[in-house]
């Protein structure tokens, strides 16, 4: 007899405990699927986008540049905007200075690769073995007449 007394509070704290517990699943859930999503943004990581600046005013440059990783590799990545002017034998090329004078020096630079493209999106493998604090610029330069279009200071 007693027990049919107490009947509606133990209804009452059993409805209370099963609510409970379902929103202790729910948020389970709810956390599990962020951290789902922040680890599949480890695998491509992108970094501050940098602004090309004109050395040599005949050889206009706009656009930015940046750093990402993406499944272990590193790569130089031009955004869409990037347009530079024509030229022979243009290239992209790392410098150890955060500027870059019209013409350069062979021991302060690296080639990662000729130019693709005068303008557009465009993604450039950074070898492995580079060291990229040895590095302050990405410039692009005309290596047939060494003079430098422009660059974009990593800082």
């Amino acid at each position: 007899m007693k027990f049919k007394k107490h009947l509606p509070s133990l209804s009452l704290a059993a409805a209370l405990l099963c609510t409970t517990v379902g929103s202790a699943f729910l948020t389970a859930s709810a956390i599990a699927e962020p951290l789902n999503t922040q680890a599949q943004l480890v695998a491509v990581q992108e970094d501050t986008a940098y602004s090309f600046v004109t050395v040599e005013q005949d050889h206009q440059t706009t656009g930015t540049v940046k750093i990402i990783e993406e499944n272990g590799q590193k790569y130089l990545e031009f955004d869409e905007d990037f347009t530079t002017a024509n030229g022979p034998d243009v290239q992209v090329i790392l410098y150890r200075d955060n500027s870059i004078p019209v013409n350069i020096e062979e021991a302060d630079y690296i080639a990662l690769s000729p130019l693709e493209s005068f303008s557009g999106q465009q993604r450039y493998l950074i070898p492995e073995d580079i060291n990229l604090k040895e590095y302050q610029a990405v410039g692009i330069w005309c290596q047939q007449f060494n003079v430098t279009f422009a660059y974009a200071a990593l800082k």
